[in-house]
């Protein structure tokens, strides 16, 4: 008997809905979705996404908890490296995409399944991500996707849907919105122009905090592990925290505009308030920890490591390799980082830590030295600038 069973990376989205019905009804295949929770949905919101693939079609329907190990995996290597990509987005839905992709096809080699869908379009980077871990990962497995071999727009699929029945909030799916545990992508009309932005609505969460708030972020070894003096199991729970605090302050919203791995230009809105709190806390605490040329080269290799998340070469060797450093930079980031908060905006107040390097017994900035003399400097700046005296000297018509 021919195997017809498909597994579809399922999250509930006009998408993936519209591949749902599609591939039960105009291909005879028994879908089995599958949601890779990364940490953007809670029991109730999993629960709603269950019953929506049965409506739609389903056989059966999983829910795959990946969250801690995409934390583990990725999310700790981003905020050793300060990962930003063009120095404003913090690789939210580009890092979870391996891992959810990675979370599917090892279920659909679990239950033998012939074929592995997704929802993706052919203009964007997921197209990518997903398609490349699973050739890598089970490349006897075929891949379906129907949205992008349909190149169907949004309008498209929900007419479909509505044509067969299918009852949903047709309005909110007028933006595609990707929530995880570090960060929540959105999607729609606005974002596809260069001149527009999206509107308040379009963010998940909205501003309903107005007094000014400080509080305490305790890092250990580069880790987020406490709030205002609570200490958490495990980071993952911190980050939690700390996104319940801020998000009421519609902090850590932004447009990133980037180029994408197919080579064109891309534009999504996102929140992410735990996400720039922790990477700008960490970075001014290990302002204060590391020295001038390990921040140097982890500036370098984070920067490489959050392209290569992003263009979908995570499974690349050198990624480990880059991880190995990453970690090992961090056995000095410990201590307090205080934060302000107020509506839309954060500021950074200041640090404690025992490796602190700001210390007075060598010399307190712009104000006493204690380690070396003024004849010291003096003689340090001669020398200092030797090669260019030569150049100078040399080179009479440089211009200054």
């Amino acid at each position: 008997m021919e195997n017809n069973k498909v597994v579809l990376a399922f999250s509930g989205g006009l998408d993936t809905s519209f591949c749902a019905m599609y591939l039960a009804k105009e291909k005879g295949l028994e879908v089995y979705t599958a949601i890779a929770n990364t940490g953007g949905f809670s029991q109730d919101d999993l629960a709603v996404i269950e019953e929506k693939a049965y409506r739609l079609g389903a056989v059966k329907h999983v829910a795959l908890d990946v969250t801690e190990k995409y934390y583990e995996k990725s999310i700790k290597y981003m905020v050793y490296g300060n990962v930003l990509r063009n120095n404003t987005y913090p690789i939210s839905v580009s890092s979870e995409r391996i891992f959810q992709a990675i979370a599917i096809i090892q279920y659909a080699k679990e239950i033998g399944a012939a074929y592995v869908a997704h929802g993706s379009t052919g203009a964007g980077n997921d197209q990518v991500r997903f398609d490349l871990t699973f050739e890598v990962l089970a490349p006897h497995i075929k891949i379906l996707t129907p949205t992008r071999d349909l190149q169907l727009s949004r309008e498209a699929e929900i007419n479909y849907l509505k044509e067969h029945g299918f009852v949903a909030d047709f309005k909110k799916m007028e933006y595609s919105i990707n929530a995880g545990l570090w960060g929540t992508s959105v999607g729609g009309k606005e974002t596809l122009k260069s001149e527009k932005t999206l509107p308040e609505e379009a963010y998940p969460s909205q501003l309903t905090a107005h007094e000014t708030k400080k509080i305490s972020l305790e890092f250990e070894k580069g880790e987020l592990i406490g709030i205002d003096g609570k200490t958490y199991k495990h980071p993952v729970e911190a980050i939690r925290a700390l996104n319940r605090l801020a998000s009421p302050y519609a902090i850590g919203r932004d447009m990133h505009i980037g180029d994408t791995i197919i080579g064109i230009k891309g534009r999504v809105g996102f929140e992410a308030a735990a996400p720039m709190i922790i990477i700008k806390a960490h970075q001014m605490l290990e302002k204060h920890t590391l020295t001038k040329w390990q921040q140097y080269w982890k500036d370098q290799l984070g920067n490489w490591y959050g392209m290569f998340l992003h263009e979908a070469l995570y499974l690349e060797p050198v990624m480990r390799d880059i991880e190995v450093f990453l970690e090992n930079t961090q056995k000095n980031v410990s201590g307090k980082v205080w934060v302000g908060l107020q509506a839309y905006h954060y500021q950074l107040i200041g640090v404690e830590s025992e490796k602190d390097l700001m210390k007075s017994e060598f010399g307190e900035y712009g104000e006493v030295n204690k380690a070396w003399t003024a004849d010291d400097v003096k003689g340090f700046t001669k020398i200092l600038g030797t090669s260019l005296k030569i150049y100078n000297s040399v080179n009479k018509d440089f211009e200054v």
